[in-house]
């Protein structure tokens, strides 16, 4: 009698994959789609690659306080401060980060470090094409990471390329 249950229970599920087989294949156009993100749709809480801030004057909003490197739990964020001088303004704050560097072949993308910031200076972006032959190439330096001063004065920035996330398309259904 269980030969038979198995046999039976082994047709059923034959029988779903069958079904599934001359069903459509729904799939994202990745990577050949249209915008910046080629297909890709991603949830606004989406934990891309780091990017690092600037104020609405164009400063860099990270005052080096190492909160970032401290919350990290794998110890992959560097940071070196240096200090501001009236003739060279790197920050609205007395210090800036020199040195900000992130190794990508130790970070989780926890967020912890962008919890921990008090000025909103790291968050995550949508960038996520970090894949790598070189592990070298993984470290990202301040300059990778830093948005550049046009975009960083007009609107929010992203590093996929966007100013819009993914989400706002769905508020018009």
């Amino acid at each position: 009698m269980s030969i038979v249950r198995n046999v039976a229970g082994i047709a059923k599920g034959m029988s779903i994959t069958l079904r599934e087989i001359f069903e459509p294949t729904q799939v994202e156009n990745y990577p050949d789609g249209p915008g910046p993100n080629r297909g890709a749709v991603f949830e606004q809480r989406y934990r891309g690659a780091h990017i690092l801030q600037r104020d609405e004057n164009g400063l860099e909003k990270c005052v080096a306080c190492y909160l970032c490197a401290a919350a990290c739990p794998s110890n992959c964020i560097y940071i070196e401060a240096a200090e501001n001088t009236a003739e060279n303004r790197i920050s609205s704050s007395e210090r800036f980060a020199k040195v900000y560097n992130i190794d990508y072949n130790r970070c989780i993308f926890c967020g912890y470090c962008v919890e921990a910031c008090p000025t909103d200076a790291i968050t995550h972006g949508h960038g996520f094409e970090l894949a790598s032959l070189n592990a070298t190439g993984m470290v990202m330096r301040k300059e990778d990471m830093l948005v550049p001063v046009a975009e960083a004065t007009t609107r929010p920035y992203d590093r996929a390329g966007t100013t819009e996330l993914a989400d706002d398309n769905s508020s018009s259904t």
